[in-house]
């Protein structure tokens, strides 16, 4: 599922965050792109309670 991607959460989220800004104008974009399912990544920076907010296009 996340290949290519960290497994620990914050460092995830630190990547995840960075190819948002710099790469992608949305969550779905970039998870269609990379090939990666949207609700794991959810699910896997939700357990260190971050959440997507498409507003800013980042996890907050």
């Amino acid at each position: 599922m996340f290949t290519g991607l960290p497994k620990d959460p914050m460092i995830l989220l630190s990547v995840v965050n960075t190819k948002l800004r710099d790469f992608y104008h949305s969550l779905d974009e970039m998870c269609e792109d990379m090939q990666i399912d949207r609700e794991e990544l959810t699910e896997k920076l939700s357990s260190i309670d971050y959440e997507y907010d498409a507003q800013r296009n980042q996890f907050v």
